[in-house]
């Protein structure tokens, strides 16, 4: 993958931060973007930059439509090409059905599904032959095991319908575009011995969280030549969480 260039949104920390380092270790040139944590966005550039690849952190809101699809031109400018998309970037917003208030229900949709989109639309007419575009949903699409999560696993499961379109738009154009679904996972948002760890690491077959890394080993597979033929799919990384 040497000279390949990838785009990881949120990759400041989490799975992002995990993916962007993978991408980096198979020879891709990576930009990450961020919206308060510079100085992890930054360590995650070094970290890039230690296995002999470029690295650029880029301050990008998803939920600002205009920053969302600038991230895209910033990375081109920067690196000349762009041939992976990771959307990782979304927020968890969590609660009652009559406790979210509009600001709840419009930053969900802006930025887990209207930043997708426009970040996806800018980036669809640089990617060449060979793109991929993978995307980062949720277990929650599958299985919701509680009350509380109806605008998260909403806005999430409109990736699934995004993704598969895009399978089409763009297969003709050799690009790629899948989904992946990650369980309970070990993050500084969801730590495996927070306060709700318990009943989610019970939710799942193998009963546990999973870590960063063990998903980010899906989203290089589906990034690189290994998943040429792998387009449209949901793929799980959940312990079991649906099964």
């Amino acid at each position: 993958m040497n000279g390949k260039v990838a785009l990881v949104t949120g990759g400041s920390r989490g799975i992002g931060a995990a993916t962007a380092v993978r991408l980096a270790e198979d020879g891709f040139d990576v930009a990450v973007t961020y919206v308060r944590g510079k100085e992890a966005a930054e360590e995650v550039v070094r970290r890039v930059e230690a296995v002999g690849r470029r690295g650029l952190a880029l301050r990008a809101d998803s939920a600002d439509a205009d920053e969302a699809a600038g991230a895209v031109a910033q990375v081109v400018e920067r690196f000349g090409r762009l041939d992976v998309l990771v959307n990782n970037v979304g927020v968890g917003v969590l609660g009652p059905l009559e406790s979210l208030s509009r600001a709840d229900v419009d930053r969900a949709l802006a930025v887990n599904v209207r930043g997708v989109f426009l970040t996806t639309q800018a980036a669809a007419p640089v990617l060449g032959e060979g793109g991929r575009i993978v995307t980062i949903g949720t277990c929650m699409t599958k299985h919701v095991p509680g009350p509380g999560g109806t605008l998260y696993a909403m806005s999430k499961s409109a990736l699934i319908g995004l993704t598969k379109a895009l399978a089409r738009e763009l297969g003709g154009r050799g690009i790629t575009a899948n989904i992946v679904h990650p369980g309970p996972i070990d993050t500084d948002l969801n730590p495996a011995d927070g306060p709700y760890a318990a009943g989610q690491a019970e939710a799942t077959a193998l009963g546990r969280f999973g870590t960063a890394d063990e998903v980010a080993r899906t989203v290089t597979y589906l990034a690189g030549p290994s998943a040429s033929y792998v387009t449209g799919a949901e793929l799980a990384v959940d312990g079991g969480h649906a099964a």
